[in-house]
């Protein structure tokens, strides 16, 4: 009985935010007379943007949980899309099989991208923040060389991916994929162990054994591999690369997950971190599908302003949660 009791509690816990999110979004889409989504299309991109976001926010935890923040994720990103999209192209022409082809390479481009990144941060032994925004600049000066500055359509504009785009199952498997690798590797093998040690404990974690710079090195290469997969996904959503991108433009992409990590690490409260990640995406998704049935109405940076707020109220809800559940423990009641 207990164990049942305990098990619906953490059901609700994990669930709570993402009813909460579905309810206020659907009944504001209600009152209005509008839908959350309108159509088959309009899931579709519901359920690629949520595969978008999951990815982002797990590779922006990744090295954040660990200390090290990474301002260069977006550009890897960008530079994996742009490479995996020439070399796929070079080789199908856009023919069958290029959507594959490349979201396969972008994986494999991201990770390398990651591991040079990783690299020279222990290699210069600098603060990885500083670091990081080093590779940024390199990585959107790489692209920039690479695009003249322009936008990459003809490679990445064919029948391959926009049935990538319009079916939302695949986008559905990416998830299920990288939802499947990443908990494998940090809960279940000895990689993940030794990352969580370090996590935790890093100068107890050291002295007794665990190797830091391999595991810093390895997640540095995963981190990247998840945003070489966000790059075609986001070209997937797009059908464009935007080749211009300098001066840490590409750090937009980033800040895309600042907000569902803060959730998804609430909701790991309940269940696995990373299933919570999953659902912090699925509320993203929610509020994005939301801005785009209220486009008219709702500016960009009224969006921006939106999402925002959303993620100061959150800090204070966490930063303040016991006094608050205090607070709110005579209303109820």
């Amino acid at each position: 009985m207990n164990k049942s009791i305990s098990a619906a509690k953490k059901l609700t816990g994990a669930l709570a935010i993402p009813v909460i999110f579905a309810a206020v979004l659907l009944i504001l889409c209600a009152a209005n007379g509008k839908s959350m989504i309108a159509n088959r299309t309009g899931f579709n991109y519901f359920v690629l943007y949520t595969a978008i976001v999951m990815l982002t926010t797990m590779a922006l935890s990744i090295n954040l949980n660990s200390g090290r923040f990474d301002f260069s994720l977006g550009s890897m990103a960008v530079l994996a899309s742009v490479l995996s999209s020439r070399i796929s192209y070079a080789m199908l022409q856009g023919g069958p099989g290029s959507a594959a082809a490349m979201l396969l390479l972008g994986i494999l481009i991201g990770a390398l991208l990651g591991l040079a990144s990783g690299a020279l941060y222990v290699t210069l032994r600098i603060p990885p923040i500083i670091a990081s925004l080093g590779v940024t600049l390199i990585f959107e000066g790489l692209t920039f060389t690479l695009t003249g500055g322009k936008y990459v359509m003809t490679e990445v504009r064919n029948a391959s991916i926009s049935a990538f785009a319009g079916n939302w199952i695949w986008s559905l498997l990416v998830i299920a994929a990288a939802l499947f690798i990443v908990i494998w590797l940090f809960d279940h093998t000895k990689f993940g162990y030794d990352y969580n040690a370090l996590k935790n404990g890093q100068k107890v974690a050291v002295n007794t054994g665990v190797r830091e710079v391999p595991n810093a090195l390895v997640c540095y290469a995963i981190c990247g591999a998840l945003m070489g997969a966000v790059g075609f996904l986001q070209v997937a959503r797009s059908n464009s690369i935007n080749g211009g991108s300098l001066n840490f433009a590409s750090i937009s992409i980033m800040f895309t997950a600042f907000l569902p990590m803060f959730i998804g690490g609430y909701i790991g409260r309940y269940v696995n971190e990373k299933a919570g990640y999953l659902l912090a995406a699925l509320c993203m998704s929610m509020l994005n599908s939301t801005f785009a049935a209220f486009s008219n109405e709702v500016s960009a940076s009224a969006q921006s302003i939106i999402n925002a707020v959303l993620l100061v109220l959150f800090l204070i809800w966490l930063s303040n949660e016991r006094r608050l559940k205090q607070i709110l423990r005579p209303i109820r009641s």
